[in-house]
């Protein structure tokens, strides 16, 4: 038996440990598809049974009736992709602006002092409190909402890489200083490769971070998007639409973060 990665030979004790291992993969897989479907189906029956009020917890045949009304209606999509769009745009912001601001602070000592105790009040305070004040800087748009995103995922974002840049060990940082090297030459050969599963655990965050930010956003400001959806119907009592809502920004948010795990994983293999 060869290996598929290399081509190269493999013992029969390492084909079984393979096989042992796709064998748990697939069981995983089917287990959480298992739970899901025994949710689903739970829920509609205890809805059609009235164990529960319907009403309010709306069920899966009900959603699935909002989400073709709201096709026929031709605004499914628009809401779902101006929600997506203010996400995306947050998440790649939040990213990259709380890792470049991680990188200065790791520059600087002096700096990082100075900021710590500024990015522990920012990081346990509220957002949504400020969400008046970004409505006044900046108004009742698409542009606030994707600033409370990016307020939601920044500080978060460079706490996380920050520290990791901090654990990075310092004897591979003195023995580079030993032969010469400079802090630029330090973060590129040490710093930024020992950070990467930092980083990457820091985007992974910032998925979920930057759906909250955007909900919140849409909240207080949005007239179209997901988040609107929601509290337009629980104004009006349509439970329906306001389930259909969070289903729909649960597999949204689902397919977000596949997408990042699955870049994560082609990025890993690159590196090695």
């Amino acid at each position: 038996m060869y290996n598929r990665n290399s081509n190269k030979p493999i013992s029969k004790e390492h084909a079984k440990y393979l096989s042992r291992i796709r064998r748990n993969k697939i069981m995983v897989r089917l287990s959480q598809v298992t739970i899901l479907v025994a949710f689903i189906v739970l829920w509609e029956l205890v809805a059609r049974l009235n164990i529960v009020d319907a009403f309010i917890t709306s069920q899966p045949s009900r959603i699935i009736n909002t989400i073709k009304s709201l096709y026929q209606e031709g605004v499914l999509l628009m809401h779902v992709s101006i929600t997506i769009y203010e996400t995306i745009i947050g998440f790649v912001l939040g990213t990259i602006l709380g890792t470049a601001v991680a990188i200065v602070l790791w520059w600087s000592e002096f700096a990082a002092k100075v900021a710590d105790p500024y990015l522990v009040v920012l990081n346990s305070l509220p957002k949504v409190a400020l969400g008046p004040i970004i409505i006044v800087w900046i108004g009742a748009g698409p542009f606030a909402i994707i600033t409370m995103a990016l307020l939601v995922s920044l500080v978060v974002t460079i706490i996380t890489v920050l520290n990791g840049f901090m654990e990075v060990s310092p004897d591979k940082i003195k023995l580079l200083q030993t032969f010469g090297a400079d802090k630029t030459q330090i973060l590129k050969k040490v710093i930024l490769p020992a950070s990467i599963p930092t980083i990457i655990s820091a985007v992974k965050i910032n998925v979920g971070m930057s759906w909250v930010g955007v909900i919140v956003g849409e909240f207080l400001v949005s007239k179209a998007g997901l988040g609107h959806l929601i509290v337009y119907g629980g104004q009006v009592f349509k439970l329906d639409l306001v389930m259909t809502s969070v289903f729909i920004l649960s597999i949204a948010a689902a397919l977000m973060y596949q997408f990042v795990a699955w870049l994560e994983k082609k990025f890993l293999k690159w590196q090695h």
